[in-house]
C-alpha cells in the first residue's frame, strides 16, 4: 500500500513539471501553438496508456494549456483519442520531430482528431523547448552581427542624412541673410521715415510761427 502511495505521489510530480514544461513550450512556439489550437477549441482529452512501466494518463487541451491528470475529466465518459505504446516509443516521439517515429504509436479515434494529435506531437520536439529558452533568454537579448552589406547600406543612409541636413543648414543659412538684409532695409527706411517727420514738424512750426508774427 506505501508503495503504490509512492508511485502515485511520483507521477503527480512527473506530470506537474510536464505540464509546466508543456505551458512554457506553448509560449515560446508559435508553431506548437498553432497545432494546439484546433485540439483546445474541441476540447479534446487524450488517454496515454503507457508499457513499461504501465501507467495511464489523460491530457486536456484547453485554451490555457494542456492539462495532465491520472483520471478521466469530471463529465466526460471516455478519451477522444487513446495512444497505446511502450514509454521508450513516446519519449522518442516527444524528444524529435520525426513523423515517422510518431506514425509508429498506436492511436484509435476519430481520423480528423487522431491526425490533430500526431501533428501536435511531431511539433513538440522537447529539443524545441531548450532552443526557445536559449533564444529568448540568451539569443534574443544579443544583437546579431550586421553584414557587410548592411553596413554599407546603413553608411549610405547616414550620408544621405548628412546631405540633407547640409542641405536644411545652407537653406536655413541663406533665409537667414535674406532675413537680416529685410531687417536692415526696414530700420533704414524707418531711419529715413523719422527723419522726414521730425523735418516736416519743424517745418510746420515754423510755418506756423511765421503766419502768427505776421
Amino acid at each position: 500500500m506505501k508503495r503504490s502511495t509512492l508511485s502515485h505521489s511520483l507521477l503527480n510530480i512527473i506530470l506537474v513539471f510536464t505540464e509546466s514544461a508543456l505551458t512554457l513550450l506553448l509560449r515560446l512556439d508559435p508553431e506548437l501553438r498553432k497545432a494546439a489550437y484546433p485540439l483546445a477549441k474541441q476540447g479534446t482529452v487524450i488517454c496515454l496508456r503507457l508499457y513499461l512501466p504501465h501507467v495511464e494518463i489523460f491530457a486536456t487541451f484547453s485554451y490555457k494549456g494542456v492539462l495532465l491528470d491520472a483520471n478521466l475529466p469530471v463529465g466526460r465518459s471516455e478519451p477522444d483519442v487513446i495512444i497505446n505504446a511502450y514509454s521508450i516509443q513516446v519519449l522518442s516521439a516527444l524528444t524529435s520531430h520525426d513523423s515517422e517515429t510518431t506514425e509508429k504509436l498506436q492511436m484509435r479515434g476519430e481520423l480528423i482528431q487522431v491526425q490533430l494529435v500526431k501533428q501536435f506531437i511531431t511539433q513538440l520536439g522537447l529539443g524545441s523547448l531548450i532552443q526557445g529558452i536559449l533564444k529568448k533568454f540568451k539569443g534574443g537579448n544579443a544583437k546579431q552581427k550586421p553584414s557587410a552589406d548592411e553596413l554599407e547600406e546603413k553608411k549610405n543612409n547616414y550620408k544621405l542624412r548628412i546631405a540633407e541636413q547640409q542641405t536644411q543648414i545652407n537653406t536655413l543659412t541663406i533665409k537667414n541673410r535674406e532675413f537680416e538684409t529685410t531687417v536692415k532695409e526696414l530700420q533704414s527706411r524707418q531711419k529715413t521715415l523719422t527723419i522726414i517727420t521730425i523735418a516736416s514738424v519743424i517745418m510746420a512750426i515754423v510755418a506756423v510761427i511765421t503766419l502768427l508774427m505776421n
